[in-house]
C-alpha cells in the first residue's frame, strides 16, 4: 500500500490530533470523539478550513472511552463506554450544552451498565447501542431529549435471546449478536447487529419497536456487520441500503470486510445484490486492518465516501447499484509515530468538504473533485 497518494481528493489541511473514532460538523465547528483516555472529545473551529483551531478538549478517566459524538442545535451527546478496566466506572450517554464552544457544560448523564457504543441523534430522539444490566450484548434504546437536561427512555428492542434476566437464552457465543449502530429514516430504524447481521425495525410507535426483517451473512462472511445506511432516494426505481462490514482483524486467511448494496424494496426480504472491495495487493502483511468500515452518513448524491482503515478513504459510485465502482481515493501519510494509516470516520459537509479522522493520530480536511 502506498501512502500519501490520492485521486480526485485533495488535502486542504491537517493537524495532529489524538486518535479519533468520529467527527461531526455543525455551524463551523467540528466535534471529534477520541479512541483512548485521557482524551474524550475535541471541538475545533473549522470556519477557515485551511487553518483548523482547537478550542476545547474534554478529558475522561482511564478505563473509559468516549469515541462517538453527535451535535444538534448546540446540544452535544458523547458516549462513555467502559472497557479494559476492573473498576466499575460510570458509563452511559453524557449530554452537554455547547453554546459556548470553549466551555462545554454538562447538563445530564444517562447511565448504563457498560455504557453506550454508537448512537445517532436527530435533534429530539437519540437512538443508542447500549449495554444495560439484564441483557447480553448491546440492545437498541430510544431516548427522548426534548428536554436535554432530562433524557427519558421511550422504547427498546433486543434480539430474542439477549434478555437473559427474562429467561431468554442466546443461541450464539458471548456477545456476538449485539446492536452496533442504529440509523433512522422516517418511521424505520436500521441497525447493524455485529455477527447477528442487521435488522430493520418499525418505530412508528417508539414505545414498541417491531421487527420487520433480520438478515445475516456472518457466517459464511467473516466480518461483523457495522453500518446500515438507507438511501433517501431510489436507484433504478428500487430502494437500497448501503451496508459496511467492519474489518475486525488481519486479512489472512479470510477476505477483508465488504461494502454491500442491499435491495430493500420489499423490506421484509432484504436482498444483497452486489459488493465492492478494494484489492488487497499484499496488504495482508500490514500490521493492522485493511477493509471497509464507515461511510459518510451525509448523502447528497450517488458518491459514497467510505473509510477503509489502512486503505484510507475510498469514493464509490453507486449509481448502478449492481456494479458499484471506485472513482476516487485518498490514502493519508501515517500520523505521528505510525507505520500505517487507520482512517476511521468521515463527515461530508454540504459544501463538499470532507472531515477525516485517523484511529491512531491525525485530523484532515479534504476537498473532492467528484
Amino acid at each position: 500500500m502506498q501512502f500519501g497518494v490520492s485521486s480526485k481528493i485533495k488535502q486542504v489541511a491537517r493537524i495532529d490530533l489524538p486518535g479519533g473514532g468520529q467527527a461531526v460538523v455543525e455551524n463551523g465547528y467540528c466535534y471529534v470523539g477520541h479512541m483512548d483516555p485521557p482524551h474524550g472529545t475535541s471541538i475545533l473551529d473549522v470556519k477557515d478550513p485551511q487553518h483548523p483551531k482547537l478550542v476545547a478538549q474534554l478529558e475522561i478517566p482511564v478505563g473509559l472511552h468516549s469515541h462517538k459524538v453527535r451535535v444538534k442545535n448546540d446540544i452535544m451527546l458523547v458516549n462513555y463506554e467502559r472497557y479494559q478496566s476492573k473498576e466499575k466506572l460510570e458509563a452511559g450517554l453524557k449530554i452537554f450544552d455547547v453554546q459556548n464552544k470553549s466551555k462545554p457544560r454538562e447538563i445530564a448523564f444517562l447511565k448504563g451498565e457498560r455504557g453506550v457504543h454508537r448512537f445517532t441523534f436527530d435533534g429530539q430522539y437519540a437512538y443508542l447501542s447500549t449495554d444495560i444490566e439484564g441483557y447480553v450484548g448491546n440492545i437498541v434504546m430510544i431516548v427522548d431529549l426534548k428536554e436535554p437536561s432530562k433524557p427519558e427512555e421511550v422504547g427498546r428492542w433486543w434480539m430474542p435471546g439477549q434478555w437473559t434476566a427474562g429467561g431468554e437464552k442466546p443461541t450464539w457465543e458471548g456477545r456476538d449478536h449485539r446492536c452496533h449502530h442504529p440509523l433512522r429514516k422516517g418511521d424505520r430504524l436500521y441497525s447493524g447487529y455485529w455477527h447477528g447481521g442487521f435488522v430493520i425495525l418499525d418505530i412508528s410507535d417508539m414505545s414498541k419497536p417491531k421487527l420487520i426483517s433480520h438478515f445475516d451473512w456472518s457466517p459464511p462472511y467473516p466480518s461483523p456487520t457495522h453500518t446500515t445506511l438507507p438511501l433517501p432516494w431510489k436507484l433504478m426505481d428500487r430502494d437500497f441500503l448501503v451496508v459496511t462490514d467492519e474489518e475486525a482483524g488481519k486479512l489472512a486467511p479470510t477476505p477483508p470486510a465488504f461494502f454491500w448494496m442491499v435491495d430493500i424494496t420489499d423490506e421484509t426480504r432484504p436482498i444483497p445484490v452486489s459488493t465492492y472491495m478494494v484489492p488487497g495487493n499484499g496488504t495482508g502483511d500490514l500490521a493492522g486492518r485493511f477493509g471497509a468500515h464507515q461511510p459518510a452518513e451525509q448523502l447528497y448524491d450517488n458518491i459514497m465516501y467510505v473509510t477503509w482503515f489502512a486503505g484510507g478513504l475510498r469514493a464509490i459510485d453507486i449509481s448502478n447499484p449492481y456494479q458499484p465502482k471506485e472513482v476516487g481515493y485518498y490514502v493519508p501519510l501515517p500520523g505521528k509515530g505510525q507505520k500505517i494509516v487507520m482512517s476511521n470516520d468521515i463527515f461530508r459537509r454540504d459544501d463538499g468538504l470532507l472531515f477525516l479522522v485517523d484511529r491512531y493520530d491525525g485530523f484532515e480536511i479534504l476537498e473532492s473533485e467528484l
